[in-house]
């Protein structure tokens, strides 16, 4: 583990997958044109039109091998080979909804799925997720040297890059500060939506990709709880801190007194005034669940795998409910 809690940079991170794969042109019009049922090639590329023989047959090979679109062979003479939608092509799609919806509330208007700018928007949300560049500046705003300090295993140039394509897909800004200091970066309003996306992808893959690709970990969540818990409203009568912790392993005990990753939350008034990592050993109010437990809670809503406690259950349930919303608006 690297400094501030940032893990190895260097491995494709839950989500990053199915996202890349979405960030093609074809990927989408492909499995929806096999909603209806199997498709020959020849059908299939007078249904979504426009794409060459031979870019369309490598995409669909693309998505039979990672178990999309599955190969069926027809008997008779002479006999067919069509393509059939599965449960995991059908997963991919739930997250192409969700990725349909967060480009819809691009800061520079309504990005269409397919397009360039998706495919740069998309491409550029990987990359800081891949690279831990999200999960860093999830923390604070940091300057490019600050960056390169607490991820050490991508070079200056490629963090520059990244940076580069974030800022340019609106992902990132500059925060004004004194002359002749590093202006750090923050993320965005549009990026802590983009929590929803990047979970559904994650989920999608630990359900149906799960041999090729990397599950969400507590960290994945942790950083989807530094970016999304600031989006939420609560209740003006709400004052209080909230612990949001992950068990570090499945089938671990009810309380947070364990080893947990995990957020503390300040609120006063109803607004969100603080969210960071720095854990309590015995916090007043608390919420803990499997990774599993909080990914239903965030995108489902569904809090039953969610165990709650302390002095403030009622802050407790706001922000469960209030990260559903949030999200679920994006």
């Amino acid at each position: 583990m690297h400094p501030e809690g940032i893990p190895n940079s260097t491995q494709v991170r839950a989500g990053g997958t199915v996202l890349s794969l979405l960030a093609g042109p074809l990927c989408a019009p492909i499995l929806r044109a096999h909603l209806d049922g199997p498709l020959r090639l020849p059908d299939l590329r007078e249904r979504i039109g426009g794409a060459a023989q031979t870019t369309l047959r490598g995409q669909v090979g693309n998505l039979r091998s990672i178990g999309a679109l599955e190969r069926q062979v027809r008997s008779g003479m002479p006999y067919t080979v069509e393509n059939e939608l599965t449960d995991a092509g059908r997963g991919i799609l739930d997250v192409a909804e969700a990725v349909e919806a967060w480009l819809s509330l691009a800061p520079q208007g309504p990005i269409a799925l397919g397009s360039e700018a998706s495919k740069g928007a998309i491409r550029a949300l990987v990359g800081g997720w891949d690279s831990t560049v999200l999960r860093a500046l999830s923390a604070r705003p940091l300057s490019l040297t600050e960056l390169d300090g607490v991820i050490p295993d991508i070079s200056y140039p490629s963090l520059e890059r990244r940076l580069s394509a974030m800022r340019a897909a609106r992902q990132i800004e500059t925060q004004a500060i004194a002359t002749g200091k590093s202006k750090p970066y923050a993320v965005t309003e549009w990026t802590r939506q983009a929590v929803g996306p990047l979970v559904a992808a994650g989920r999608c893959e630990c359900r149906h990709l799960s041999e090729v690709t990397h599950p969400l970990d507590r960290i994945d969540i942790e950083t989807a709880f530094m970016l999304a818990v600031p989006l939420v409203t609560l209740d003006p009568r709400n004052s209080d801190s909230c612990l949001l912790a992950v068990n570090t392993a499945a089938g671990a005990g009810s309380a947070p007194a364990q080893q947990v990753a995990g957020v503390r939350v300040e609120v006063a008034r109803g607004e969100v005034v603080s969210c960071h990592s720095r854990l309590e050993e015995d916090p007043g109010t608390w919420v803990l669940g499997t990774v599993d437990a909080w990914v239903a809670a965030i995108l489902d809503g569904d809090q039953d795998g969610l165990r709650t406690g302390g002095r403030d259950e009622d802050l407790a349930a706001g922000l469960i409910q209030g990260l559903s919303q949030a999200l679920a608006a994006a």
